[in-house]
């Protein structure tokens, strides 16, 4: 990166928002999803809905409560910076599963409650003999059920990325228009004027953030293109992409924090994948991503043309350096890849003349994997820096620590004088879990344990 694109100094960075900022406001975002899941039961408390007993009610409720947690999902996964901020994203979209399974379990039970007490109120299985509206529910409890299976088995099904996640935005939006459809020709519920008013707003907000995702947010990203200016090989088989804005440019990223990358297609396609920066934050506003051929899109990197059109939806994130501004020191703890984010965080403290005592634990399988390693060793001038690199398969002359990254590697490579440091973990799900136990028992709070969920879609 050329020096004329270094940006702001470390004065003028964004911001460090603190652990109190981040509380205050996760609880009001926290309060007004739980207001929003809650708000169609109130239509059971103000006034009869049928008559049939505790039974049918409870059924309503639970129908009824699964019914705003799926609707809700989308605003879940909308990307809103503000709602996201507090918490992470990557732990939204964790939510976002569970909370998927959470509403699913609901309205099956919902089902279930009928079938078994009310079955005349379902009719018959048939679609050619039922009501159409139980036809309905029928469909979107089914189309529910393939969502859920579809999205946690991907893998083990083949499912090709890009391809899933097209078919689950379409197949969420339907099962919501049935169980709408569902919930309308039932009637129970939309009798009254001022229950049909209600639902009326709920449904406007759940249009209201359809819209935003698939209209409102690709224009806006379309407005800001960025153009590929370099596409660089690494070690391991990753590649590192710069990007150079060409009209505009996303809010400054903070050393650690990743965005959505869209590479030569249109934004209205949802053809986009998360990656993290691995440049600079103190040279922007060219972006780099540093990105390893593991999938479908991933492979065909490093055959991207200079000058493609890009177009990038962030910064998101939390796992950063910046919100523990008043840390001791740090400790990065990165597998394969996972180096990229910690690589960001690196550079970006060598640019602000940080001094504080780093150390990083690097494990990969070769040591012809090891990404950035002559850049790493370059930063250990320029940074109070120390490096332990681990290696699953070292070469026969090998000195350092072997094997993966368990208690028996990672305790003897933390000096004491890290125990009051903050901890940035980033790699495969196993590797976060075994290090996370390990600094667990070496006393470290969790509050100074700060972990990128490496596989969130």
């Amino acid at each position: 990166m050329n020096a004329e694109n270094i940006g702001p100094a470390v004065g003028d960075a964004p911001r460090p928002r603190t652990s109190r900022w981040r509380r205050g406001r996760g609880t009001v975002w926290v309060a007004v999803y739980l207001l929003l899941v809650a708000f169609p039961l109130l239509l059971l408390w103000r006034g009869p809905v049928g008559g049939n007993g505790w039974a049918w009610d409870f059924s309503l409720a639970l129908g009824l409560g699964g019914f705003a947690i799926m609707g809700l999902q989308f605003a879940l996964t909308a990307r809103f910076r503000r709602a996201t901020a507090p918490f992470g994203i990557d732990i939204i979209y964790y939510f976002h599963r569970w909370a998927a399974l959470s509403g699913f379990g609901l309205i099956a039970a919902h089902y279930l409650i009928l079938k078994f007490n009310y079955p005349a109120a379902l009719g018959p299985a048939d679609p050619r003999e039922a009501p159409w509206s139980m036809t309905a529910g029928r469909a979107a409890l089914g189309l529910f059920g393939l969502l859920i299976v579809t999205s946690l088995a991907r893998r083990a099904l083949r499912l090709e990325y890009d391809r899933w996640r097209i078919g689950h935005g379409v197949m969420a939006v339907a099962a919501v228009v049935l169980t709408g459809a569902h919930i309308l020709g039932a009637g129970h519920l939309t009798a009254d004027a001022w229950r049909r008013l209600a639902w009326t707003v709920y449904a406007a907000l759940w249009l209201w953030v359809l819209v935003y995702i698939r209209i409102v947010k690709p224009r806006l990203l379309q407005r800001m293109p960025y153009r590929v200016v370099e596409v660089r090989p690494e070690r391991g088989r990753a590649w590192t992409i710069t990007l150079a804005p060409t009209a505009g440019s996303i809010p400054p990223f903070r050393a650690g924090q990743f965005a959505w990358l869209t590479i030569a297609r249109s934004p209205f396609r949802a053809r986009e994948h998360p990656f993290s920066f691995s440049g600079s934050a103190a040279r922007q506003p060219d972006l780099q991503f540093t990105i390893k051929a593991l999938g479908d899109f991933t492979r065909t990197i490093g055959r991207t043309p200079v000058g493609t059109i890009a177009y990038v939806d962030g910064p998101h994130g939390v796992f950063t350096p910046d919100t523990h501004s008043d840390a001791s020191g740090f400790v990065f703890i990165a597998g394969g890849v996972g180096i990229a984010p910690i690589m960001s965080m690196l550079r970006t403290l060598a640019d602000r003349n940080d001094r504080r005592p780093l150390l990083l634990i690097d494990g990969n399988r070769r040591w012809d994997d090891v990404m950035f390693r002559e850049e790493i060793e370059t930063l250990r001038g320029r940074l109070h820096l120390r490096v332990v690199h681990v290696l699953q398969e070292p070469p026969p002359d090998w000195a350092g620590p072997t094997g993966l990254l368990t208690e028996s590697v990672v305790r003897p490579a933390v000096p004491a004088a890290f125990a009051p440091a903050v901890y940035f973990l980033c790699g495969p799900k196993p590797m976060n879990d075994s290090v996370q136990r390990t600094l667990r028992a070496l006393g470290v709070p969790l509050h100074r344990i700060q972990c990128e969920l490496f596989d969130m879609v």
